[in-house]
């Protein structure tokens, strides 16, 4: 999204007698308010649904004033962008507009006319008064936050009324958030958005929210699937934020909800290796082992173990190490 390649602040063909090149752009773009004060250009169509009012998005964007190639203000330099909610993070009304007619993977050229700007003042000394802007935009991703914020609004009794199938929206969306802060290794801030699932801040006082439902045992099914994803997240993020006692004990959690899940047995094997209690590590692992043979991690973290039975008889040893040894043609299971 560099503007020297495509020379966005300039354009093409700046010599055209009688039109400033955005007059010149603004003929082939698309209105999208009605009165041209936001126009769009799709550089690359996008997929899926258009994003949706109150969501978080995930976005890359450069903005140009006419005649100059760089930007004044661009997250482009960013390694990985932040997540951003409309009408929050997002104040520029016209990139708000934009983005909202947008979908996931779309790349598109906006110009935003004063009024869907930086106003009559402009934003000094960058912007100067009633000036158009560009904007080029690319949404890579949105999260639609608006159930689940209308969810947390509500009293704890509201929320228990609150239908099944709303609350398991509200559950996967915390979930991707979470998720989207483990892939930006914010361990801790993950975390905490995984337990919001199960646990909601004060006031309501430890009502827990997927553990409190009453479901209908045709759909109780739902609501274990839902708490044993939780659950898992949680036990990995701990392990990452090297805090083993916590990661077993919500390993131990998922168990309870699926015995024989493999991640869940892995997870509990780490964090028994980390505190040292070999032998449980051990009864962890070959289960996880059982249900997943040739699982490239959970047989490196088996071979892990047998390198701590050093001290062993030679005997003891050549046991060890045909009870550790790890299969061949693996995969992997660290993957949330």
């Amino acid at each position: 999204m560099g503007g020297s390649a495509r020379n966005p602040g300039g354009l093409e063909g700046d010599d055209a007698p009688g039109q400033s090149p955005y007059q010149r752009l603004s003929q082939r773009m698309l209105d999208i308010t009605g009165d041209r004060g936001v126009l769009k250009d799709v550089i690359r169509e996008g997929t899926g649904d258009l994003v949706t009012p109150d969501a978080s998005v995930l976005v890359k964007y450069s903005g140009y004033l006419e005649h100059m190639d760089k930007p004044f203000d661009s997250n482009c330099f960013r390694k990985t962008p932040r997540l951003m909610k409309l009408g929050e993070d997002i104040t520029l009304w016209g990139m708000e507009l934009g983005l909202l007619s947008m979908r996931r993977g779309e790349l598109a050229r906006f110009l935003f006319k004063p009024t869907y700007a930086y106003g009559t003042l402009g934003c000094p000394p960058l912007i100067p008064p009633n000036t158009t802007v560009l904007f080029e935009i690319e949404l890579l991703d949105f999260l639609d936050s608006a159930e689940s914020d209308k969810f947390y609004a509500l009293s704890a009794e509201q929320q228990d009324q609150f239908p099944l199938q709303k609350v398991l929206k509200v559950a996967t969306t915390e979930r991707e958030f979470g998720n989207y802060l483990f892939r930006q290794n914010r361990f801790y801030d993950a975390k905490v958005r995984y337990k919001r699932m199960l646990l909601p801040p004060p006031p309501p006082p430890a009502l827990l929210l997927l553990h409190r439902r009453l479901a209908p045992p045709e759909e109780q099914h739902l609501v274990e699937a839902a708490k044993l994803l939780v659950l898992l997240n949680l036990s990995f993020a701990y392990l990452k934020l090297d805090r083993p006692t916590m990661a077993l004990r919500y390993g131990e959690q998922a168990l309870i909800i699926d015995q024989k899940n493999a991640k869940a047995l892995f997870r509990c094997g780490q964090a028994c290796l980390l505190l040292t209690e070999y032998q449980q590590a051990r009864d962890f692992l070959v289960r996880a082992q059982k249900e997943q043979p040739f699982n490239h991690d959970i047989n490196n973290e088996l071979k892990k173990l047998a390198s701590y039975y050093r001290d062993y008889t030679d005997r003891e040893k050549e046991m060890c190490h045909r009870m550790f040894a790890p299969c061949e043609n693996s995969s992997t299971a660290g993957e949330r």
